[in-house]
C-alpha cells in the first residue's frame, strides 16, 4: 500500500463522515501561513478526539501542544456549555495564531492558552486548583513526553482519559537502539505508562494522510 492510498482513504472518510467548516480550513490555512510545521492532527482524527470527549463525557480538557490551536478547536467543540480546554504551548508566536483560529471559531469562552515551557506552567495550574481534568490530549515535544505523563496522572483523577499523539514515529518506537531523542521520548514514556498503577493502556497504529503512526489510550484507574 502507498501514502497516496493512504491519504485517499482518509479524503474519503473526511468526505463522508467529517464536519469541516471555514473556520477549521481558515485554521490550517492560517497556520500554514504563519510558518507552522504541519503537525495538526488529520480532520478525521480531529473528529475522532471530539468523540473521545463526547462518550466520556468530559468538561475538562488539558492540551500539551496547541500549535495553531486546530486540535484545540476539535476539543472545544466536543465540550457542553460551561466547559473550559486549557492548552499549553511554548511558543508564544504559535499560540498568537492559536488564539486569532480559536476566537475566529467563536471558541475563546470555552480556551485558556497558557504561553510558556510546560516545565513552569504545569505548576501554576497545580497551585491554582483547576484540575483536576477529564481529558488530557499530549501532543508536544516527544522528548518530554515522560515529564508531561506524570503531570498528567498528579492532575488527573479516575476516569480521567489520556490521549498521546505520534507514538509510532513511523515504526521506529519499536528500535530500542535508536538514538532518536523522539523515540526515546516515546518508548520512556510507555515504559512509564507499563509499569504504572494507576493507569490501564493500550496503543494502536494507524495510516492514513499523516502517514504511518498512531495514538496511545490510557484511563487512569486509580
Amino acid at each position: 500500500m502507498s501514502q497516496q492510498t493512504w491519504t485517499d482513504v482518509d479524503a474519503y472518510f473526511c468526505e463522508r463522515l467529517v464536519e469541516t467548516d471555514s473556520a477549521l480550513e481558515q485554521a490550517l490555512r492560517d497556520s500554514d501561513a504563519a510558518g507552522l510545521p504541519p503537525h495538526n492532527v488529520a480532520p478525521n482524527q480531529g473528529k475522532f478526539l471530539h468523540l473521545l470527549v463526547q462518550m466520556q463525557g468530559a468538561k475538562t480538557i488539558l492540551e500539551f501542544g496547541t500549535l495553531g490551536g486546530y486540535s484545540t478547536i476539535w476539543l472545544a467543540r466536543a465540550l457542553p456549555e460551561g466547559g473550559r480546554v486549557v492548552t499549553l504551548e511554548a511558543n508564544a508566536a504559535h499560540a498568537e495564531v492559536a488564539r486569532r483560529n480559536i476566537q475566529r471559531a467563536g471558541l475563546a469562552q470555552r480556551v485558556d492558552i497558557r504561553i510558556g515551557k510546560a516545565v513552569d506552567t504545569l505548576p501554576l495550574l497545580e497551585q491554582q486548583g483547576i484540575a483536576p481534568f477529564d481529558f488530557i490530549f499530549i501532543d508536544a515535544d516527544k522528548p518530554s513526553n515522560p515529564l508531561y505523563l506524570e503531570w498528567s496522572l498528579r492532575l488527573a483523577r479516575p476516569g480521567t482519559v489520556i490521549i498521546g499523539d505520534n507514538v509510532v514515529r513511523n515504526g521506529a518506537v519499536s528500535d530500542a537502539a535508536s538514538t532518536d531523542p523522539n523515540v526515546i521520548g516515546v518508548r520512556s514514556f510507555f515504559d512509564l505508562m507499563s509499569g504504572h498503577s494507576r493507569l490501564s493502556a493500550t496503543a494502536l497504529q494507524t495510516v492514513g494522510s499523516k502517514g504511518y503512526d498512531g495514538f496511545s489510550m490510557a484511563i487512569v484507574t486509580s
